[in-house]
């Protein structure tokens, strides 16, 4: 068949995109920008169409005609958790697909599958689920022999949120919103993309939950992970709600954890797997099953640097934090002036120095928790670091055998940032 794919480079998509040519599909890939991984209209060695389109402005029947030429089945994949000033639910959930499908239904293509999301319906969804549920109803009023796909939580090693996921379950404590009794039902990714590619040429219609086995606490499903993850158990820690609202806002966490993700999880994401399981061919692979033995090692040093990271990140700029604020007046600022006279410095220059290194410190945590490319920082503060060290090791030796290790303590410090200048950016740092 020759499929038309909206979402072909996002996380779904992707793989929706190689189990189709894997099936020997022609696919003409939709988006504003090329999958990864095409060269010269090859995709893993198979000939793929890429077309140019952007669904914040492609909202009419009349763009789509053109696309839909030679086309037997229309799969959209298209969607995007968070909301930007260049990508909205109501454009890009809503009003683009709508129009897909209206210009699918006129040129008579044989086949369209929506890939939406499960979770609760009515006055209580979250923007994300009712702008997925506009289209469906729409979908499905126009063509009721279409298919509807609502998977609940996706998991792959790959994806954002199933990364997340294994952070908190490889943490020594395992912090859980509430009480951790949401329910809710992953699918394996490669189960909800072999059931569409199934759907092409079954008789299925309507709407289908994509779900696993069976459904699970999140307090139980992460404890699942940290078990698939190879680490003992831990003890679950409930956190207040309105503790996990304002954790969710910091770096690292505010990309994956929303006010809508929280109130989805909330109200909680299962179903009867009776459905999915005739279409995929088989029952959906519990949750033990997510990894495959070789990938589990590696699995499990990502997830646990993915928490051990941001913590190095956040005590480091504390040291920076606390030694600026110290310098400032909580350590007798005569003594400060004595060890700077010791150096050479005296007079306006100490007192510049004095100001302005504590300054400079403060700077330094700021930018350490707020800077989102930080590898020029670090190389600064390794400078920095090892400025202060040779210049202390020259006129103030002593502090070497000081029983504190004021010195000795920098080369734990250095060690640390190069770990981070080493190690973030990438994909298993927050």
């Amino acid at each position: 068949m020759v499929v038309l794919l909206t979402g072909a480079s996002g996380f779904i998509g992707e793989a929706l995109l190689a189990g189709l040519l894997a099936a020997g599909h022609a696919v003409i890939a939709i988006g504003r920008r090329p999958p990864a991984g095409i060269v010269n209209g090859q995709y893993q060695g198979a000939a793929l169409r890429f077309m140019r389109a952007d669904l914040m402005r492609d909202l009419e029947p009349a763009v789509w005609r053109p696309r839909l030429a030679g086309v037997d089945a229309v799969i959209n994949a298209a969607g995007i958790f968070t909301e930007t000033s260049h990508s909205t639910f109501d454009a890009i959930h809503t009003r683009a697909p709508q129009a897909l499908f209206t210009a699918a239904a006129e040129c008579g293509v044989r086949r369209i599958i929506q890939i939406s999301a499960l979770g609760v319906t009515g006055d209580l969804a979250p923007p994300f689920l009712r702008s997925k549920y506009c289209a469906d109803d729409f979908l499905l009023a126009l063509r009721p022999d279409a298919l509807v796909l609502r998977p609940s939580l996706v998991f792959d090693r790959e994806g954002p949120s199933a990364r997340l996921f294994m952070q908190l379950a490889a943490m020594p404590l395992i912090m859980v919103p509430g009480e951790g009794r949401q329910q809710v039902q992953p699918v394996h990714r490669g189960d909800l993309c072999c059931a569409v590619v199934n759907a092409l040429v079954s008789d299925d219609r309507g709407i289908i939950a994509a779900v696993g086995p069976e459904a699970l606490q999140l307090r139980g499903y992460l404890s699942a992970l940290r078990s698939l993850l190879g680490l003992q158990p831990a003890p679950v820690i409930p956190l207040p709600l309105a503790l996990v609202r304002l954790g969710s806002r910091l770096p690292g966490i505010r990309e994956f954890v929303s006010s809508d993700s929280l109130s989805m999880l909330a109200e909680g994401s299962y179903a009867d797997p009776a459905a999915f399981s005739r279409l995929l061919g088989a029952a959906p692979r519990p949750v033990s099953h997510f990894l495959e033995p070789t990938e589990r090692r590696l699995a499990s040093l990502e997830a646990r640097l993915c928490w051990l990271l941001p913590l190095l990140r956040y005590a480091i700029a504390l040291v920076w934090f606390t030694a600026g604020i110290v310098s400032l007046g909580i350590y007798p600022v005569e003594q400060s002036l004595r060890l700077l006279a010791a150096t050479g410095a005296t007079g306006a220059l100490a007192w510049l120095l004095f100001y302005g290194a504590a300054a400079f410190d403060l700077a330094l945590g700021v930018a350490t928790l707020t800077l989102w490319r930080r590898r020029w920082l670090w190389q600064l503060q390794i400078a920095l670091i090892v400025f202060y060290t040779l210049v202390i090791s020259i006129a103030l030796p002593e502090f070497w055998a000081h029983p504190y290790g004021p010195i000795v303590k920098n080369l734990p410090m250095l060690a640390g940032i190069l770990l981070l200048m080493e190690l973030e950016g990438r994909r298993w740092n927050t």
